[in-house]
């Protein structure tokens, strides 16, 4: 009895180890792609990539793509093919990936503080050509010591608040010890601006995104007409998004601005009004399979809280006939569940049928997933790592 239970034992330990699935190979079909997954439309993201170049270069304004939406190094290298300057980080480990691809023009979009941060700052200044954001001098000392220790130079944006309420200086006093610190330190240089109103990209109406656009505008101005009375030019002027980039552009004050979104059009941007020449087109989708139909007037999907981001909206289900198709009702950990046309509809036929998703935030959504599968007339195309998704230190 004992040889034969260490027998059994033995058999078993040499099993090898399961492994999950690949989520999709290339050729693979739409219905073949594992679900939940993150698709990728290239036509349109494609389309999107090239709308907001042209624009901007029509204009002579720059174009810094945020990769806070993306996180992937693929995505950032057709942005900079299209004419992108550079790209947005939130965070310096989120530019971590982009650094050791060799994307060479990083601007932090965002403040930091901490002896950690600066000394990683400085290691990715001796690699790429970086820039940074602050607020107070008191950000700018351990930053402006460590550069010059190190030998690298650091171009430094003092952030302004044009109406956020949230990050940045508000006054010119402000500004001038900023810029005054700055000028302190040889291993720093005074860049420019940041100039960003974050809410003004969520506002719905057009007249009144173009109306507050202009009013964050017209302060980053101010700074501008400021320093330029102190004998100070300032370079860059950069800010803006997706919501708000065809006013920035034609403002004739940001010189660079920052748009993230623009290439999935997520649904909370599809739902804003648009001036029909600066309507993107929907890029990401959420594949989702059909699980259960076993009550009347629902069906419920395998993509829940744990797949998609519900911050700004439940996602919305996706079809070119929007009337009668079901609606994304509520989400739980692992389910999503779908209103019929009618609460007394039988969904059996609905069983095992993929569908698919517009996420309502794609930023958050984007961060839950390793991998876009790219796919292109309704097949796999690619598989595009995310290499930045949960770097949010």
């Amino acid at each position: 009895m004992p040889d034969s239970v260490n027998t059994a034992s033995t058999s078993a330990n040499v099993h090898a180890p399961l492994t999950v699935p690949p989520v999709a190979r290339p050729g693979d079909s739409l219905a073949q792609v594992a679900t939940p997954s993150l698709l990728l439309d290239l036509d349109a993201f494609d389309a999107n990539v090239a709308r907001m170049a042209s624009a901007a270069a029509a204009r002579g304004v720059a174009v810094r793509p945020h990769a806070k939406a993306h996180k992937s190094v693929t995505i950032a290298r057709a942005q900079m093919a299209a004419g992108a300057v550079g790209i947005c980080c939130q965070k310096l480990t989120e530019a971590i990936p982009f650094v050791n691809a060799g994307i060479g023009n990083i601007h932090i979009s965002n403040e930091f503080v901490g002896n950690e941060r600066v000394a990683l700052a400085v290691a990715m200044a001796s690699r790429v050509s970086l820039s940074v954001c602050v607020e107070d001098v008191r950000q700018v000392a351990p930053l402006g010591k460590a550069a010059q220790n190190a030998g690298v130079r650091i171009s430094v944006l003092p952030e302004a608040d044009v109406g956020q309420g949230r990050c940045g200086i508000d006054s010119t006093d402000a500004m001038a010890r900023l810029v005054d610190a700055i000028d302190h330190y040889e291993g720093l240089r005074f860049g420019g601006i940041q100039a960003y109103h974050g809410s003004a990209q969520h506002i719905a109406g057009w007249d009144e995104r173009r109306d507050t656009a202009r009013r964050a505008a017209d302060q980053a101005a101010a700074y501008v007409r400021f320093l330029a009375a102190r004998g100070i030019a300032c370079p860059v002027v950069t800010g803006g998004g997706t919501g708000t980039a065809e006013f920035d552009i034609e403002s004739g004050v940001y010189t660079e601005i920052q748009p993230g979104s623009y290439v999935f059009l997520d649904a909370h941007y599809g739902s804003l009004e648009w001036r029909d020449d600066w309507r993107y087109r929907h890029g990401l989708f959420l594949a989702s399979t059909v699980m259960s139909t076993a009550r009347r007037g629902i069906i419920v999907c395998d993509a829940g809280l744990k797949s998609v981001a519900t911050d700004s909206g439940l996602p919305r289900f996706w079809s070119s006939q929007q009337a009668g198709k079901p609606q994304y009702r509520s989400a739980s950990d692992e389910h999503g569940v779908l209103d019929l046309a009618s609460p007394s509809e039988d969904g059996a036929d609905w069983l095992g049928e993929p569908i698919l998703l517009v996420p309502g935030h794609c930023d958050p959504t984007v961060n839950l997933y390793d991998r876009y599968v790219a796919v292109r007339h309704g097949r796999v195309e690619a598989l595009w790592p995310i290499e930045a998704r949960g770097l949010s230190q």
